[in-house]
Formats: C-alpha cells, sequence, structure tokens
C-alpha cells in the first residue's frame, strides 16, 4: 500500500512495497507514483490520473513497473480516493497473476 497526496506524490509506503520493487520509504518520499516506479497502465490508460481528477476507484488496473533493479514487472493495482479535505488516494499494488 501506498499513501499519496492530491498531486500524487507518495507520503508512505508499507513493507510490501519494499518486497515487490526494491524501493525503502525514504527512496519514494515526495515523488510522483507514476515516475518513481515507472507505473505505466495498459493500451495507455492512466488510473492514477482518473482517480485524482476524478475522485473514483479504479480497481483490478493491469499495470507494469520497473523495479529498482531495472526489471519490467506486471503488476494489478486497486487505487482509491482520498474523500478528505486533503484529497490523494491509497493505491494497492500485487504481483500479476498468470491468469
Amino acid at each position: 500500500m501506498l499513501a499519496c497526496d492530491r498531486d500524487g506524490r507518495i507520503l508512505s509506503a508499507g513493507r510490501g512495497v519494499f518486497e515487490l520493487t526494491g524501493f525503502a520509504e525514504k527512496d519514494l518520499m515526495g515523488k510522483d507514483l507514476r515516475d518513481a516506479l515507472t507505473l505505466v497502465g495498459e493500451d495507455g490508460k492512466d488510473p492514477v490520473g482518473t482517480v485524482l481528477e476524478w475522485g473514483v476507484r479504479q480497481m483490478d488496473q493491469p499495470m507494469s513497473l520497473r523495479s529498482r533493479a531495472g526489471l519490467q514487472k506486471r503488476v494489478r493495482c486497486d487505487f482509491f480516493p482520498a474523500y478528505d479535505e486533503d484529497g490523494g488516494m491509497l493505491a494497492s499494488i500485487a504481483p500479476a497473476s498468470n491468469r
């Protein structure tokens, strides 16, 4: 899980983020989620932008990211907008299963 501000900058990252990406929380703090993890949606979709602009959930989104070691990984992501004054969102990233 990652918590981001209203501009998509990372505020905190759970231990699982390190295990999946190799990036420690301190390496990610303050960076744009999409840029920090080279997080890209399939078919040119931008679910992060949709959440931040429209305030709607984006569930089970197929995406790819680049790990600290430079490996491209397929992942599934859920994004949840924060419905408070500060805005922002929560992001859950998990390895993609071979369905």
